[in-house]
């Protein structure tokens, strides 16, 4: 039996902290064989860099997935496709673009295998570019990319939760875990689908409990009462940090048995 761990949307500072702080408790409370982070909120809320994914360097982690802000710090984003190679951006963005949109690696006699897609419901304006659809990118990257014994794993960066459980649908049977990120509040629809898949709406961020997704709470507040007022993404750096993440067994054929939710703040 196999197991992953999949934790959600790393957000600035404080996500880095409590991070670094608990990931290493869960690894020797739950032994996980593998573990994945998303981290597109990683530096100051938006997008990756050297630093901050230097970070987390020591703490084993087998692959970062990303999302929609991913390349929101510029150069300095593009330049971690180079120095990370475990680190992936959705694949159906097109253009020409760093890095890749899945990552293979073997552990304990296991070959994972991760994808990460990006939804289109609600992203034509959280995105520079064109984003092709994710069903079809899927069954491509079934074709070219998968192999005999595959976990396979699947971030799938959404908005919308109609979006992600007809996703989960379509692609149960075909895939170990369907991960939903991107939204930063955590479901309560964990559970394993009648063709084998694990599958949650949203796993949750991890970093400022009591900011408004990982944001300061006044900054949202002024935005809400004043449309006029132009949003400032700060990200909470102050008071209780949680961290949210997902625990999924697998068994010999590839196939999800359970599926756990984990939560710990501090």
């Amino acid at each position: 039996m196999a197991k992953v761990l999949f934790i959600g949307d790393v957000v600035g500072k404080s996500g880095r902290k409590i991070l670094r702080e608990v990931l290493p408790q869960w690894r020797e409370s739950y032994q996980p064989d593998a573990v994945i982070v998303n981290v597109e909120n990683l530096a100051h809320g938006k997008g990756v860099t050297m630093n901050t994914l230097s970070e987390l360097s020591g703490l084993g982690i087998d692959c970062y997935t990303s999302g929609n802000h991913v390349f929101d710090k510029g150069d300095l984003s593009a330049e971690c496709f180079e120095k990370f190679p475990n680190l992936i951006r959705p694949a159906n963005f097109e253009g020409q673009l760093p890095g890749h949109g899945y990552y293979r690696f073997a552990k304990a006699g296991r070959q994972y295998l991760i994808f990460n897609l990006n939804a289109l419901v609600f992203m034509e304006n959280q995105f520079d570019g064109p984003i092709a659809n994710p069903f079809l990118a899927l069954d491509r990257l079934l074709v070219e990319q998968s192999q005999k014994n595959d976990i396979i794993i699947v971030d799938f960066h959404s908005e919308a939760t109609s979006e992600k459980i007809a996703f989960g649908l379509y692609a149960d049977g075909r895939a170990t875990a369907i991960f939903g990120t991107h939204t930063h509040v955590p479901t309560a629809d964990a559970r394993v689908l009648s063709g084998g898949t694990a599958y949650i709406s949203d796993v949750g961020m991890t970093g400022a409990r009591d900011g408004v997704l990982g944001v300061k709470a006044g900054n949202a507040l002024k935005k809400f009462l004043d449309p006029s007022v132009k949003f400032k993404n700060e990200p909470e750096e102050d008071g209780v940090m949680q961290i949210n993440g997902v625990l999924v067994e697998v068994d010999e054929n590839q196939k999800a048995v359970k599926i756990e939710k984990l939560y710990e703040e501090i």
